[in-house]
């Protein structure tokens, strides 16, 4: 025992000098495995965290988009890159055929979530009377559909030019947005609604604070003045959004960009760049991510066209939006711009036409309307009080009504599909066609969301009336929409109730059971989304602003009446 006891105090008490350099090495080697074990562990329970994230938004408990996918792609990537990596480290040249299987699984991933960078070759603006339907991936889908009507189907279409995807990408990486943009939507909670406001109000300034190249800026004013030369001198412009993947069949986008209208020579390249920015408004932003639609994707090209000076306009549907079985072709309208049809911000006229020949009016509704929108002298429009007869006389006669009908028959025949016009008349009574996309349809008698309620008794009749401008039935507690902080507020599976129909409210409809409004139509933006999205809605209740409070608990019939 003696000779053990003194031969361990020789070997911890009086090491020799090669012996403590192999302990310390021995430390050395101990301390760098367990740091890449500790590596090993976090990169691994950071990956199956993603993963369970993932599972769960596959369940579809809630919207995703491809901001989503990307990130989570990417930081998955990150981490079993680092596994593979930490256990080469723990065991050299055991583990070297992870990184091969890494790279085949890669390249399978890679095509689904890398972006195609666009061609840098092409011009950067283009004239009207060039574009046909086979150009959306350069000039948007609306723009190439226009160029269609104008130079194909030679209908009436007003002058003008695209900014494309390249004269867009020039502007983007000259200022080397994209990355910034990229960086700040990945460090964003997008799907707590504050910060998701406050991301669009940022990037927006981001841009609209961003000079143009001086190449794009010359081709712009180039064209404007080629405009002028056919319109006239100091031509006001239209100025419409045209993104690449806008206005398709299911996804519209449908007044979730910007439009500027009767802009001037002067102010032409700041209502680029607002249009531009618009991309990144919360409307807009929303819809793509509630639709999954990749930011990348959705190339903000530009229209400018001459504007149209309308005495009156619209939309028209060559069929009924909500019954497949219904072909009648509707036609909302109004005096002056069409801006109000759209937006859902004024009673308007209603023609339901049959379209058989000879084609008869089967229904007529003219309400009284108090205002329309017109074109400013000098820039901009505004709203015009109307008085006298013209507030109660219909904005259309029956040879326009029957004009009308006929252009939406031949455009119907031309794409195969029923199809969404925006129109307007000019003082020279030609009718100028400024939009064209699919319709979107829905069957006439769908169930959405259907909640029982609890109670033994029925419920009372609260409200009746008003146009089921997207079917179903559910039932939620009522929230009183009225500016975008109350937006903010808006709880999930509320039912939505506004005075007027706004575009900006489909920014809600992911989180909404129905939408009421005391002013709309079956054609206006927000009828679009809603029914994209499948919430109920009925427009044009009177009384829902007055008669409905915030939590009251109500069931939406929007079945059609």
């Amino acid at each position: 025992m003696d000779r053990i006891v003194g031969f361990f105090k020789s070997f911890f008490l009086k090491p020799r000098k090669e012996d403590d350099a192999n302990v310390e090495d021995l430390l050395n080697a101990f301390r760098d495995r367990y740091h890449y074990f500790k590596l090993l562990l976090n990169a691994n329970n950071e990956a199956l965290g993603i993963m369970s994230e993932m599972e769960e938004a596959l369940r579809g408990t809630q919207p995703f988009g491809m901001t989503f996918v990307l990130s989570r792609c990417t930081t998955i990537s990150t981490n079993v890159w680092q596994i593979s990596n930490n256990l080469n480290q723990l065991a050299p040249g055991k583990y070297e055929m992870l990184y091969e299987r890494f790279k085949e699984i890669q390249l399978k991933i890679n095509p689904f979530i890398r972006h195609q960078a666009v061609s840098k070759e092409g011009p950067m603006v283009i004239p009207l009377q060039l574009v046909n339907n086979d150009m959306a991936d350069l000039v948007g889908t609306k723009m190439a559909n226009l160029g269609e009507l104008k130079n194909r189907m030679h209908l009436q279409v007003k002058n003008g030019f695209a900014i494309t995807v390249n004269g867009y990408d020039h502007f983007m990486q000259y200022n080397d947005l994209p990355s910034e943009i990229t960086r700040r939507i990945q460090a964003t909670d997008v799907k707590h609604f504050d910060q998701l406001f406050s991301l669009c109000a940022d990037i927006q300034q981001l841009i609209i604070r961003a000079p143009l190249p001086e190449e794009l800026e010359s081709a712009i004013s180039e064209h404007y003045h080629i405009l002028e030369r056919e319109e006239g001198k100091g031509v006001k412009v239209a100025m419409r959004s045209s993104a690449v993947g806008e206005d398709l069949s299911g996804t519209s986008f449908a007044g979730q960009y910007r439009s500027e209208l009767n802009v001037s020579g002067e102010n032409i390249l700041q209502a680029y760049k607002e249009i531009i920015a618009s991309k990144y408004g919360l409307p807009a932003m929303a819809y793509r991510l509630n639709r999954g639609i990749r930011d990348e994707d959705a190339s903000m090209c530009v229209g400018c066209m001459g504007m149209v000076d309308a005495i009156c306009g619209g939309v028209m549907y060559s069929r009924n939006p909500l019954d497949f079985r219904n072909n009648a072709i509707v036609i909302n309208s109004v005096w002056g711009l069409p801006k109000s049809v759209v937006d859902g911000s004024a009673p308007v006229d209603l023609f339901v036409i049959s379209r058989e020949e000879p084609m008869e009016i089967i229904q007529k509704e003219i309400p009284s309307k108090s205002e329309k929108f017109v074109c400013y002298p000098d820039e901009g429009v505004c709203r015009f009080e109307i008085s006298g007869d013209e507030s109660t006389l219909p904005s259309l006669n029956d040879k326009q009504v029957f004009e009308l009908a006929r252009v939406a028959v031949k455009l119907e025949d031309y794409y195969g599909a029923p199809q969404d016009m925006e129109w307007a008349i000019q003082e020279d009574g030609y009718i100028m066609l400024l939009q064209c996309r699919p319709l979107q349809q829905v069957e006439g008698r769908r169930a959405h969301r259907i909640k029982i309620s609890d109670e033994n008794e029925p419920a009372p009749v609260i409200l009746r009336g008003g146009v089921p401008a997207s079917p179903g039935v559910s039932s939620g507690r009522v929230f009183i929409v009225k500016k975008d902080m109350d937006a903010l507020r808006f709880p999930e599976g509320g039912v939505l109730v506004s005075a007027q129909s706004l575009p900006r409210w489909a920014t809600l409809l992911n989180r909404a059971a129905a939408v009421i409004t005391g002013q709309g139509s079956v054609v206006g933006h927000l009828a679009n989304v809603a029914r994209e999205f499948g919430v109920p809605a009925l427009f044009g209740v009177e009384g829902a602003m007055d008669r409905l409070k915030n939590g009251d608990l109500v069931t939406v019939d929007a079945e059609g009446m």
